[in-house]
């Protein structure tokens, strides 16, 4: 273009000519899809359009404005490339984030390997500063990990032994042992990328609507420009030349380029964002209907819960609460049991010296007794520990209490004497509350399934303030949830076990929380892969803030070609305009998709 202005400033003898040739060169690769869409049955597609504006008004002598339609095409096209490009580089930089070696244990040693080489099983060491090359469990070490790369978390999480680790993270200032969970080709990084790129190639119903619009759309502005161009000739005995130019304007007018990129535009650049931020969706179906989702039904454990339980209290009789610690982590020593496991979190984080025992053993279905710095000890349940020791009205209330609030109560028993009580529970996540609220402020009804009792289910119901429903079967959360869409609910079921895979099939949006199932990932349409119950009202917002851009888009697409049809066929603007009209809305709707890659949620 700029070289065919030059040639005409130098030899204006040559004319329009070098403007001839420059459009020639431009439109060669445009024709070529224009030919190959119509031997693919797509005879009207934007390229065909493009190619008649351009040959027909070489043909009336405007070569100038031929060559400026060309060049601005290509233009628009490669701005549309470019944010395409910005899309797809936004979650594929999540994978640029895993190290490219790994510290692996070998022979009482460490050798650096490619971390692409990291088998299932592997020991690899992880030095102060460095990033974590592969999804893991800490074996052993003890760090902060900053997560923020991954997950967005702005806080750096405290890992100890038996924590699970991502990939791509970044280890603070301890050296961590890990143990390999996951192949560099499966690791989370690598999952979020895979399912993204598949989602991204799935049509949402919009994208789809326009798709079908477009294929009469396009034909009728074929049919609208031909009229333009030899009706008023025909008819009333306009000049030729000057309406065979307003109906090519008309063509380059009616281009749907805009239209056609609003939709796939903002959902590709809201799924790259939402899985920057752990928020998986499976595609522009699931984005478009998690906006007009009024109810959410929650899983408990492992979703509004921890999904572990913790010590919650610890009631000392006669003795002091690090001393009952002490000697019910002494017994728990090595066991795989969940209360065991956390009452030996609780003496680790108390920094108690867990001591040494004799003859252990688990009595069953009552308790482990052994020896402990010479005295007969004994942990086990209320019923258990009765039979041994005599235990006090005073004591027996404060069970009582303990198991009012849903909470599992052992006791600690030395020498045929009740020492104390230590009483734990499935916790509520630590944002369960705010995130439940948040739904509850936008109007959306909040309920728990959950197969649990009825009063530990009645308790995490009351200080959470929702709704719940106990003691049901798999099939019952799937009876539930259908009947809610039967009274007219958009709903949602968050979920992470198999025993809520039916219940997400057959929501109008499954979601698994993050740390589920395989079956719970592969059931659900959508991930929340980091556990927060915050993030489902972020998925709703996001999907809101998406359809919103994309009716922006199209009222931008449909908008300036409204205006410039109307002020083409009254004389007042021509193929310059129309042009810059066209490319001007391809350029505006991209820009305008693009906001939502750098969007933010509040936590």
């Amino acid at each position: 273009m700029i070289a065919a202005y030059l040639v005409g400033r130098l030899v204006p003898m040559l004319g329009t000519w070098p403007f001839d040739v420059a459009m020639l060169v431009g439109l060669i690769p445009i024709a070529r899809r224009a030919i190959a869409a119509a031997l693919n049955g797509t005879p009207f597609s934007i390229e065909m359009l493009m190619s008649i504006a351009a040959i027909g008004a070489v043909f009336i002598g405007a070569g100038e404005e031929a060559a400026a339609v060309v060049f601005l095409f290509l233009v628009g096209e490669l701005l549309e490339g470019v944010a395409a490009g910005r899309a797809r580089g936004s979650i594929q930089s999540l994978a640029n984030l895993v190290p490219k070696t790994a510290l692996l244990e070998r022979g009482g040693g460490t050798e650096e390997v490619a971390a692409d080489r990291l088998v299932v099983g592997s020991t690899i060491l992880v030095r102060p500063g460095d990033r974590i090359p592969a999804d893991g469990i800490v074996i052993s070490g003890e760090s902060t990990v900053d997560e923020a790369p991954v997950t967005g978390e702005s806080t750096a999480v405290h890992k100890v032994a038996n924590a699970n680790v991502f990939a791509g993270t970044i280890n603070g200032d301890g050296a961590l042992r890990l143990k390999v969970t996951a192949a560099a080709s499966d690791n989370t990084i690598a999952r979020v990328v895979r399912l993204v790129e598949e989602a991204q190639e799935s049509k949402a119903p919009t994208e789809r609507l326009i798709d079908r619009f477009s294929r009469y759309y396009t034909p009728a502005v074929v049919f609208v420009a031909a009229l333009v161009a030899i009706v008023p000739p025909l008819a009333f005995g306009g000049i030729w030349s000057a309406w065979i130019y307003k109906g090519l304007a008309i063509l380059l007018i009616g281009c749907p380029c805009a239209l056609v990129i609003s939709t796939p535009a903002a959902i590709a650049a809201s799924l790259s964002a939402g899985a920057r931020r752990g928020l998986l969706l499976k595609g522009g179906a699931v984005l478009e209907t998690l906006g007009k989702i009024n109810a959410v039904a929650f899983d408990k454990t492992g979703t509004l819960t921890e999904g572990r339980p913790t010590v919650t209290d610890v009631v000392p009789v006669g003795r002091s609460e690090a001393d009952v610690i002490r000697l019910a982590a002494a017994l728990e020593t090595g066991s795989s049991h969940p209360l065991a496991k956390a009452i030996l979190a609780a003496a680790r984080a108390k920094r108690i010296d867990v001591p040494g025992v004799l003859d252990a053993r688990a009595v069953g279905g009552q308790g482990v007794t052994a020896t402990v710095d010479g005295a007969a000890v004994f942990l086990g349940s209320p019923k258990a520990a009765a039979e041994r020791a005599p235990v006090p009205r005073y004591t027996e209330k404060a069970i009582g209490a303990l198991n009012d609030e849903g909470k599992t109560v052992s006791v600690l028993v030395v020498d045929g004497t009740v020492a104390g009580l230590v009483a734990l529970r499935d916790e509520p996540r630590a944002d369960a509350k705010a995130g439940l609220d948040a739904l509850v402020r936008a109007g959306v009804k909040v309920v728990m399934l959950t197969g649990d009792n009825q009063r530990a289910a009645a308790t995490i119901g009351r200080n959470l303030g929702i709704e719940i429903k106990a003691g049901l079967l798999p099939q019952d959360k799937q009876r539930i949830v259908s009947e809610m869409k039967t009274s007219g609910l958009t709903v949602a079921k968050v979920g992470d076990g198999i025993n809520d895979a039916p219940a997400l099939a057959a929501a109008d949006v499954g979601i698994a929380m993050g740390g589920g199932t395989d079956v719970a990932l592969e059931t659900a349409d959508a991930a929340v892969l980091h556990g927060r119950v915050g993030d489902v009202m972020a998925m709703i917002d996001l999907s809101k803030r998406t359809m919103g851009n994309i009716r922006q888009n199209i009222t931008i697409a449909l908008g300036l070609k409204v205006v410039f049809l109307v002020t083409t066929i009254a004389g007042v603007t021509g193929l310059w305009p129309a042009i810059l009209a066209d490319t001007g809305a391809t350029v505006l709707v991209t820009a305008n998709a693009m906001r939502l890659l750098s969007s933010r949620n509040s936590r």
